[in-house]
């Protein structure tokens, strides 16, 4: 086979691979973080593509003064940390200055109808956080909108919703800002409704187990129980509520009618104030979703999924972890190798700290500190949500503190260092006892004590150690 017949085959079966390849990836919140690096490397590897065609919708968080950085960052993101070159596409904004920061469409793609066929020709699409309302001004009924819809009924590749993206993806849609921010009245916008087609008439809502709120209830991506209950019943009889937790992932191969739920959290079909929770790791086939929300059946499986009611408890972003054993040896990764959400970094950081400044571990302590400080690195390209990046300064702040202070008042056993002095003077007492010459043993115990040491007899032999008022001077 000569060169070029051989690049026409290889062309077929690329483009083959590309054609059995048809994913809605639906991601809660975390999009950009160290938590979805896996799931994202994982989806890209079924295109089987070494350059794939991907691009990035900014509509979302067009709108905000620093549009082009978050561009910018994300495109870093997926470049640095998931290996994918990315560029942006569509996401104009009014309010956009030219003079103050560069456009964020692409010249060639400056008319809609193009806008659209790069959306439906790219293999991989990507829109992610900022705002659902202002999101669907610009795409309902337009060619995104189509470009979109295009690809998950007939299309190639792989479309991944995150966050304010994914709140679009339903039939109704949150217009979380209008609510949470503004204090507007509880309603529901029209969504795409992209999930429409295959039986799930839902309102699609990330950030469910959001706990950001601490002691006021910020779960369903800010709304909290009583507005989302009062909502609830606005909605038609056909209708559920399908919440995506944070830093999890709902994968929908569109080929094979198969679910898969990824990541820290889990998926929740809740029908009128009742919820089903589907955990990370279940698999389930995309009629088996359907049925769950259209009401048929109350469990995948006929049970294996458990029925919660909410305020009952569990659930939660971590996914009951105990910080202070993560799974992974440096405390930043999980069992499965996905990276811990960074409070709980945070917890096991100061819990490894305590643990080796209580053994003297100079070196665990200086590898904490430096596992910390990566971390807040990797958080901080997260553009969706604020995981506590100044708390985690100030703990590491804290620890570079403790850690100078413990190497003022030395890490070592201060005996060690005495030793030489401290030993020499008991065997000369011990031998003065043995020759009867208690007077002069007792001199040399009377000396050691006024030198601030506790000098003490037992069965197994005479023991010494310098007592506090000693440590603090030799410190």
């Amino acid at each position: 086979m000569n060169s070029a017949a051989w690049a026409q085959e290889a062309a077929k079966e690329v483009a083959a691979a590309v054609a059995t390849v048809r994913v809605l990836a639906i991601i809660g919140s975390g999009e950009t973080s160290p938590t979805m690096v896996t799931a994202h490397r994982e989806l890209i590897s079924r295109l089987g593509l070494t350059s794939p065609q991907a691009i990035v919708l900014a509509t979302p968080y067009a709108f905000q003064e620093n549009a082009a950085d978050v561009s910018a960052r994300t495109q870093r993101y997926f470049a640095d940390s998931v290996g994918l070159q990315v560029r942006v596409a569509a996401g104009t904004s009014p309010n956009a200055d030219p003079a103050m920061a560069p456009p964020l469409i692409l010249p060639d793609e400056e008319d809609e109808p193009r806008q659209a066929a790069g959306i439906r020709a790219a293999d991989w699409v990507f829109a992610g956080p900022g705002s659902p309302s202002y999101a669907l001004a610009h795409w309902q009924a337009g060619p995104v909108a189509a470009g979109l819809r295009d690809r998950v009924l007939a299309g190639d590749g792989l479309t991944v919703l995150a966050s304010a993206a994914a709140a679009t993806a339903g039939r109704f849609t949150l217009p979380v800002y209008e609510i949470y921010k503004a204090g507007g009245a509880p309603r529901w916008l029209d969504g795409l409704d992209l999930l429409g087609p295959f039986g799930l008439t839902v309102a699609l809502i990330p950030h469910y187990d959001n706990a950001e709120g601490g002691r006021y209830d910020t779960r369903h991506c800010y709304l909290g129980e009583r507005r989302l209950a009062a909502m609830e019943r606005t909605l038609p009889a056909d209708a559920a509520v399908l919440g995506v937790d944070e830093h999890t992932a709902v994968l929908i191969d569109l080929r094979t009618g198969d679910v898969e739920i990824r990541g820290r959290g889990g998926v929740t079909v809740r029908r009128s104030g009742h919820s089903i929770v589907l955990p990370a790791g279940t698999r389930l086939p995309l009629a088996e979703l359907r049925e769950l929300v259209q009401g048929i059946r109350r469990a995948a499986g006929g049970g294996d999924a458990p029925e919660v009611t909410e305020g009952t408890g569990g659930r939660g972003g971590g996914g009951g972890r105990d910080p202070a054993d993560p799974g992974g040896g440096d405390g930043t990764a999980a069992g499965d190798g996905e990276m811990l959400p960074l409070p709980e970094i945070m917890a096991a950081a100061e819990q490894r700290f305590e643990a080796a400044a209580g053994t003297s571990d100079a070196d665990t302590m200086v590898g904490v500190i430096l596992e910390l400080e990566t971390a807040i690195g990797q958080w901080e390209a997260d553009m969706d949500e604020d995981q506590g990046t100044e708390q985690a300064r100030a703990l590491l702040r804290g620890l570079v503190g403790r850690l100078g202070r413990a190497a003022q008042d030395g890490l070592t056993d201060p005996r060690e260092r005495l030793r030489p002095a401290v030993e020499p003077l008991l065997d000369l007492r011990a031998a003065l006892r043995g020759a009867g010459n208690f007077a002069a043993a007792d001199a040399i115990r009377e000396a050691l004590t006024g030198a601030g040491f506790d000098v003490s007899d037992t069965p197994e032999g005479t023991r010494w150690q310098p007592t506090a008022t000693a440590r603090s001077a030799d410190a």
